[in-house]
Protein backbone atom coordinates (compact mmCIF):
# COMPACT_ATOMS: atom_id res chain seq x y z
CA UNK A 1 0.00 0.00 0.00
CA UNK A 2 1.19 3.74 -1.02
CA UNK A 3 0.58 6.54 0.92
CA UNK A 4 0.21 9.55 -2.04
CA UNK A 5 -0.35 13.06 -0.79
CA UNK A 6 -4.09 14.62 -2.65
CA UNK A 7 -5.03 17.53 -3.18
CA UNK A 8 -3.34 20.81 -2.09
CA UNK A 9 -3.19 24.67 -2.18
CA UNK A 10 -1.68 27.57 0.20
CA UNK A 11 -1.80 31.33 0.35
CA UNK A 12 -2.39 33.91 2.17
CA UNK A 13 -6.10 34.87 4.00
CA UNK A 14 -7.81 37.52 5.02
CA UNK A 15 -5.51 40.71 4.10
CA UNK A 16 -7.17 43.57 5.01
CA UNK A 17 -7.17 45.87 2.20
CA UNK A 18 -8.19 49.35 2.17
CA UNK A 19 -7.95 51.79 -0.77
CA UNK A 20 -8.57 55.08 0.12
CA UNK A 21 -8.21 57.20 -3.45
CA UNK A 22 -8.04 61.01 -2.54
CA UNK A 23 -7.26 62.42 -6.33
CA UNK A 24 -9.66 64.98 -5.71
CA UNK A 25 -10.73 66.91 -2.42
CA UNK A 26 -14.10 64.34 -2.43
CA UNK A 27 -12.36 61.29 -1.56
CA UNK A 28 -13.84 57.57 -2.44
CA UNK A 29 -12.73 53.95 -0.07
CA UNK A 30 -12.78 50.27 -1.44
CA UNK A 31 -12.25 48.30 1.61
CA UNK A 32 -11.51 44.47 1.08
CA UNK A 33 -10.54 41.38 2.69
CA UNK A 34 -8.97 39.44 -0.03
CA UNK A 35 -7.52 35.54 0.39
CA UNK A 36 -5.30 33.62 -2.01
CA UNK A 37 -4.39 30.56 -2.79
CA UNK A 38 -2.18 28.68 -5.45
CA UNK A 39 -2.47 25.14 -6.20
CA UNK A 40 0.03 23.04 -8.42
CA UNK A 41 2.87 20.64 -7.85
CA UNK A 42 4.13 21.42 -4.75
CA UNK A 43 4.11 18.08 -3.60
CA UNK A 44 8.20 18.71 -2.55
CA UNK A 45 7.61 21.21 0.17
CA UNK A 46 4.74 18.64 1.73
CA UNK A 47 7.08 15.10 0.99
CA UNK A 48 10.62 16.64 1.49
CA UNK A 49 10.61 20.28 3.05
CA UNK A 50 11.80 21.43 -0.24
CA UNK A 51 10.29 25.19 -0.96
CA UNK A 52 12.15 26.07 -3.66
CA UNK A 53 8.62 26.22 -5.56
CA UNK A 54 6.78 27.95 -3.06
CA UNK A 55 5.85 31.62 -3.42
CA UNK A 56 5.85 32.66 0.32
CA UNK A 57 2.66 33.48 1.19
CA UNK A 58 4.29 36.95 2.72
CA UNK A 59 4.84 37.48 -1.10
CA UNK A 60 1.45 37.10 -1.79
CA UNK A 61 0.20 39.51 0.73
CA UNK A 62 2.83 41.98 -0.19
CA UNK A 63 1.44 41.62 -3.82
CA UNK A 64 -2.17 42.22 -2.60
CA UNK A 65 -1.67 45.95 -1.04
CA UNK A 66 1.01 46.45 -3.99
CA UNK A 67 -1.56 46.07 -6.36
CA UNK A 68 -4.37 48.09 -4.86
CA UNK A 69 -1.96 50.90 -5.81
CA UNK A 70 -0.63 49.68 -8.97
CA UNK A 71 -3.47 48.61 -10.59
CA UNK A 72 -6.31 50.05 -8.69
CA UNK A 73 -9.49 48.74 -7.36
CA UNK A 74 -12.01 49.66 -10.50
CA UNK A 75 -14.08 46.79 -8.89
CA UNK A 76 -13.07 43.69 -6.96
CA UNK A 77 -13.28 41.44 -9.56
CA UNK A 78 -11.19 43.35 -12.10
CA UNK A 79 -8.39 43.86 -9.18
CA UNK A 80 -8.73 39.97 -8.10
CA UNK A 81 -8.18 39.14 -11.91
CA UNK A 82 -5.06 40.86 -12.30
CA UNK A 83 -3.80 39.82 -8.69
CA UNK A 84 -4.14 35.92 -9.38
CA UNK A 85 -2.72 36.92 -12.76
CA UNK A 86 0.16 37.95 -11.47
CA UNK A 87 0.38 35.81 -8.84
CA UNK A 88 0.87 32.74 -11.56
CA UNK A 89 3.63 34.87 -13.27
CA UNK A 90 5.38 34.88 -10.06
CA UNK A 91 4.86 30.76 -9.45
CA UNK A 92 6.12 28.69 -12.32
CA UNK A 93 5.10 25.86 -10.75
CA UNK A 94 1.36 26.72 -9.60
CA UNK A 95 -1.18 25.96 -12.56
CA UNK A 96 -4.05 27.78 -10.78
CA UNK A 97 -4.92 31.16 -8.70
CA UNK A 98 -7.75 31.24 -6.41
CA UNK A 99 -8.40 35.12 -5.16
CA UNK A 100 -11.10 36.09 -2.84
CA UNK A 101 -12.67 39.45 -1.82
CA UNK A 102 -15.19 40.14 0.59
CA UNK A 103 -15.79 44.30 0.02
CA UNK A 104 -17.51 46.12 2.86
CA UNK A 105 -19.47 48.72 1.71
CA UNK A 106 -19.13 52.21 3.36
CA UNK A 107 -21.93 55.86 2.66
CA UNK A 108 -21.11 59.20 3.37
CA UNK A 109 -22.25 60.72 6.61
CA UNK A 110 -25.20 63.14 5.51
CA UNK A 111 -24.04 66.39 6.86
CA UNK A 112 -26.60 69.39 6.75
CA UNK A 113 -30.23 69.81 6.89
CA UNK A 114 -30.85 69.45 3.49
CA UNK A 115 -28.74 66.14 2.91
CA UNK A 116 -31.04 63.23 3.45
CA UNK A 117 -28.31 60.62 2.72
CA UNK A 118 -29.13 60.15 -1.19
CA UNK A 119 -25.93 60.30 -2.56
CA UNK A 120 -24.48 63.73 -1.72
CA UNK A 121 -22.83 63.42 2.13
CA UNK A 122 -19.44 64.53 3.51
CA UNK A 123 -16.36 64.27 0.98
CA UNK A 124 -14.40 62.39 3.38
CA UNK A 125 -15.94 61.03 6.46
CA UNK A 126 -17.68 57.85 5.84
CA UNK A 127 -20.25 55.29 8.26
CA UNK A 128 -20.09 51.37 7.61
CA UNK A 129 -23.11 49.97 6.33
CA UNK A 130 -25.08 47.27 7.68
CA UNK A 131 -24.17 43.15 7.55
CA UNK A 132 -24.26 43.05 3.52
CA UNK A 133 -20.79 41.84 2.47
CA UNK A 134 -20.24 41.82 -1.40
CA UNK A 135 -17.39 39.26 -2.73
CA UNK A 136 -16.01 37.51 -5.45
CA UNK A 137 -14.14 34.93 -6.57
CA UNK A 138 -11.68 34.53 -9.14
CA UNK A 139 -9.73 31.67 -10.40
CA UNK A 140 -7.08 32.40 -12.82
CA UNK A 141 -5.70 29.35 -14.87
CA UNK A 142 -2.53 29.19 -17.24
CA UNK A 143 -0.79 32.30 -18.70
CA UNK A 144 -0.26 34.12 -21.71
CA UNK A 145 -2.97 33.28 -24.60
CA UNK A 146 -3.77 30.30 -22.83
CA UNK A 147 -4.81 31.97 -19.27
CA UNK A 148 -8.56 30.88 -18.40
CA UNK A 149 -10.41 33.44 -16.05
CA UNK A 150 -13.22 32.07 -14.44
CA UNK A 151 -15.39 35.06 -12.23
CA UNK A 152 -17.89 34.80 -9.51
CA UNK A 153 -19.48 37.95 -7.93
CA UNK A 154 -21.93 37.99 -5.13
CA UNK A 155 -22.88 38.82 -1.69
CA UNK A 156 -23.10 37.08 2.23
CA UNK A 157 -25.60 38.44 4.78
CA UNK A 158 -28.34 40.14 2.49
CA UNK A 159 -30.96 40.31 5.52
CA UNK A 160 -34.81 40.14 4.03
CA UNK A 161 -38.03 39.77 5.78
CA UNK A 162 -41.55 40.25 4.46
CA UNK A 163 -44.30 40.48 6.91
CA UNK A 164 -46.77 38.39 4.91
CA UNK A 165 -47.07 37.25 1.54
CA UNK A 166 -45.74 34.02 2.23
CA UNK A 167 -47.43 30.13 3.34
CA UNK A 168 -46.29 27.12 4.03
CA UNK A 169 -48.87 23.84 3.77
CA UNK A 170 -49.66 20.85 2.23
CA UNK A 171 -45.94 19.40 3.41
CA UNK A 172 -45.62 16.00 3.88
CA UNK A 173 -46.02 14.53 7.20
CA UNK A 174 -45.42 11.73 9.44
CA UNK A 175 -45.77 10.91 13.20
CA UNK A 176 -42.71 13.06 14.18
CA UNK A 177 -44.25 16.22 12.48
CA UNK A 178 -45.50 18.88 14.23
CA UNK A 179 -45.10 21.54 12.31
CA UNK A 180 -48.20 23.23 11.73
CA UNK A 181 -49.58 24.66 8.22
CA UNK A 182 -49.75 27.95 8.01
CA UNK A 183 -50.88 30.62 4.90
CA UNK A 184 -49.36 33.34 6.79
CA UNK A 185 -46.37 33.67 8.34
CA UNK A 186 -43.30 36.10 7.74
CA UNK A 187 -40.45 34.76 5.30
CA UNK A 188 -36.86 35.70 6.10
CA UNK A 189 -33.62 35.19 5.71
CA UNK A 190 -29.54 35.63 6.01
CA UNK A 191 -29.20 35.45 1.96
CA UNK A 192 -25.98 33.78 0.55
CA UNK A 193 -26.37 34.42 -3.60
CA UNK A 194 -23.28 34.03 -5.90
CA UNK A 195 -23.78 34.20 -9.67
CA UNK A 196 -21.11 33.05 -12.41
CA UNK A 197 -20.14 35.13 -15.22
CA UNK A 198 -20.10 33.56 -18.93
CA UNK A 199 -16.54 33.55 -19.59
CA UNK A 200 -13.88 36.49 -18.71
CA UNK A 201 -14.46 38.87 -22.10
CA UNK A 202 -16.86 40.56 -19.61
CA UNK A 203 -13.84 42.20 -18.02
CA UNK A 204 -12.18 42.25 -21.37
CA UNK A 205 -15.27 44.29 -22.99
CA UNK A 206 -15.67 47.28 -20.34
CA UNK A 207 -18.18 45.58 -18.58
CA UNK A 208 -19.44 47.83 -15.11
CA UNK A 209 -19.03 45.05 -12.62
CA UNK A 210 -20.16 47.86 -9.76
CA UNK A 211 -23.30 49.06 -11.78
CA UNK A 212 -23.62 44.65 -12.84
CA UNK A 213 -23.22 44.33 -8.77
CA UNK A 214 -26.18 47.05 -8.14
CA UNK A 215 -28.44 45.67 -10.87
CA UNK A 216 -28.40 41.88 -9.67
CA UNK A 217 -28.72 43.04 -5.89
CA UNK A 218 -32.12 45.02 -7.00
CA UNK A 219 -33.51 42.17 -9.22
CA UNK A 220 -33.28 40.13 -6.18
CA UNK A 221 -34.77 42.39 -3.52
CA UNK A 222 -37.54 43.75 -5.69
CA UNK A 223 -38.26 39.79 -7.28
CA UNK A 224 -37.77 38.50 -3.13
CA UNK A 225 -40.76 41.62 -2.42
CA UNK A 226 -42.98 40.81 -5.17
CA UNK A 227 -43.16 37.19 -5.64
CA UNK A 228 -46.01 35.33 -3.57
CA UNK A 229 -44.15 32.49 -1.52
CA UNK A 230 -45.43 29.04 -1.07
CA UNK A 231 -41.90 28.02 0.15
CA UNK A 232 -38.68 29.58 0.42
CA UNK A 233 -37.29 27.07 -2.22
CA UNK A 234 -40.01 28.82 -4.65
CA UNK A 235 -39.06 32.31 -3.57
CA UNK A 236 -35.07 31.63 -4.62
CA UNK A 237 -36.18 30.09 -8.04
CA UNK A 238 -37.98 33.15 -8.99
CA UNK A 239 -34.95 35.03 -7.76
CA UNK A 240 -32.49 33.35 -9.69
CA UNK A 241 -34.72 33.06 -13.04
CA UNK A 242 -35.22 36.98 -12.98
CA UNK A 243 -31.70 37.41 -12.81
CA UNK A 244 -30.77 35.17 -15.42
CA UNK A 245 -33.52 36.98 -17.63
CA UNK A 246 -32.42 40.78 -16.85
CA UNK A 247 -29.00 39.51 -17.24
CA UNK A 248 -27.57 37.71 -20.52
CA UNK A 249 -24.06 37.60 -19.23
CA UNK A 250 -24.45 35.61 -15.91
CA UNK A 251 -24.96 31.94 -17.18
CA UNK A 252 -25.46 30.55 -13.33
CA UNK A 253 -26.30 31.75 -9.87
CA UNK A 254 -26.40 30.17 -6.43
CA UNK A 255 -28.18 30.62 -3.42
CA UNK A 256 -27.43 29.52 0.74
CA UNK A 257 -30.79 31.17 2.33
CA UNK A 258 -30.88 30.04 6.31
CA UNK A 259 -34.41 30.39 7.18
CA UNK A 260 -34.95 32.71 9.98
CA UNK A 261 -37.72 31.54 11.62
CA UNK A 262 -40.34 33.80 13.59
CA UNK A 263 -42.17 32.32 16.01
CA UNK A 264 -45.95 33.70 16.87
CA UNK A 265 -45.35 34.34 20.61
CA UNK A 266 -47.71 33.13 23.06
CA UNK A 267 -49.94 36.18 25.23
CA UNK A 268 -53.24 33.92 26.04
CA UNK A 269 -51.48 33.53 29.39
CA UNK A 270 -50.89 36.98 29.69
CA UNK A 271 -55.05 37.81 28.69
CA UNK A 272 -53.51 39.36 25.17
CA UNK A 273 -54.32 38.89 21.88
CA UNK A 274 -51.83 38.08 19.38
CA UNK A 275 -52.35 38.49 15.75
CA UNK A 276 -49.96 37.92 13.98
CA UNK A 277 -47.79 41.06 15.73
CA UNK A 278 -45.42 39.56 18.23
CA UNK A 279 -42.91 36.94 17.17
CA UNK A 280 -39.98 35.38 18.58
CA UNK A 281 -37.08 35.71 16.14
CA UNK A 282 -35.72 31.91 16.29
CA UNK A 283 -31.98 31.78 15.27
CA UNK A 284 -31.51 28.18 15.79
CA UNK A 285 -31.84 25.12 14.33
CA UNK A 286 -32.78 26.73 11.05
CA UNK A 287 -33.88 25.35 8.16
CA UNK A 288 -30.68 25.53 5.59
CA UNK A 289 -32.08 26.06 1.63
CA UNK A 290 -29.73 25.76 -1.09
CA UNK A 291 -30.13 25.81 -4.61
CA UNK A 292 -28.66 26.78 -8.05
CA UNK A 293 -30.36 28.46 -11.30
CA UNK A 294 -28.67 28.07 -14.11
CA UNK A 295 -29.57 28.41 -18.28
CA UNK A 296 -29.44 24.84 -20.21
CA UNK A 297 -26.94 25.98 -22.26
CA UNK A 298 -24.56 27.66 -19.84
CA UNK A 299 -21.03 27.45 -20.44
CA UNK A 300 -18.37 24.26 -18.59
CA UNK A 301 -17.86 26.31 -15.23
CA UNK A 302 -14.55 24.37 -15.54
CA UNK A 303 -13.01 25.06 -11.42
CA UNK A 304 -14.97 28.15 -10.82
CA UNK A 305 -16.45 26.48 -8.10
CA UNK A 306 -13.46 24.26 -7.10
CA UNK A 307 -13.25 25.25 -2.58
CA UNK A 308 -15.95 28.07 -2.55
CA UNK A 309 -17.97 26.99 0.03
CA UNK A 310 -21.71 26.43 1.27
CA UNK A 311 -22.94 25.81 -1.94
CA UNK A 312 -24.35 22.30 -3.46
Amino acid sequence: MAIVLGSNRYGKAENRVVRIYRDTGRHTIRDLNVSTALRGDFARAHTDGDQADVLPTDTQKNTAFAYAKEVGIASPEEYAVALGTRLLEAAPRATGAQVRVEEYAWDRIPVGEDDQGDGGGHDHSFVRRGTEVRTCVVTVEGRGDGREVQVLSGMEDLVVLKSTGSEFRGFLKDRYTTLEETTDRVLATSLTARWRWAGAHVLDGGTDMDAGYASVRQTLLSTFATTYSRALQETLYAMGRAVLETHQQIAEIRFSAPNKHHVLYDLERFGLDNDGEVFLADDRPYGLIEASVLRDDAPDAGSAWTDVRAFL
